[in-house]
């Protein structure tokens, strides 16, 4: 009986070693796992917004404009405002690319900004003062303003936190969209 007992200990304490690793190893696992969440939780937080806009002093202009993060001038077109669009088809896109957030960001800068919701699934777009925010594709280099004053069914401005809100156009002054 004493050989079937000392057989029996060892394999006991080898189960209780085992038993012990893989608690600790769980345990161990479990920790990382809470420290993953907890920073995936910080990044999503961190992640609800996002700089998307800078200002400059534009020397052409003469004045300070937003700009996007690589530093091409933002225009507003004048039509445009609280959710009514008319830069919304492939020819008007192709010219004015929307400044656009994913979904659930808010954008941020050194400004207040907004978003609105493009047409037909066109995403989620940066407003500033209720009008949408975009960039010429004529603007190559930080600085050039060459879509300012651009006249087709509105006109474009850009945009800038030290001018006054551009002037609403009169009805029927511009007909319809692209």
């Amino acid at each position: 009986m004493e050989r079937i007992s000392s057989i029996k200990q060892p394999r006991v304490w080898v189960q209780a070693v085992i038993l012990m690793a893989t608690a600790a190893a769980a345990l161990s696992l479990a920790a990382c796992g809470s420290s993953d969440a907890t920073a995936k939780q910080s990044a999503r937080a961190q992640g609800a917004t996002k700089a998307v806009v800078k200002q400059a002093q534009n020397e052409a202009l003469g004045k300070t404009v937003l700009t996007n993060n690589k530093g091409l001038t933002l225009y507003s077109l004048s039509v445009e405002k609280n959710g009514k669009f008319v830069c919304a088809g492939a020819a008007c896109t192709s010219l004015w690319h929307p400044l656009l957030v994913p979904a659930r960001r808010k954008p941020t800068g050194p400004v207040p900004l907004g978003t609105v919701r493009r047409p037909k699934g066109g995403g989620i777009q940066v407003t500033y003062r209720g009008r949408p925010l975009y960039h010429f594709v004529e603007d190559v280099k930080p600085g050039e303003a060459n879509g300012e004053g651009f006249k087709d069914v509105g006109t474009w401005h850009a945009a800038s936190p030290s001018a006054k809100p551009a002037p609403e156009p009169s009805p029927g002054e511009y007909p319809g969209g692209y």
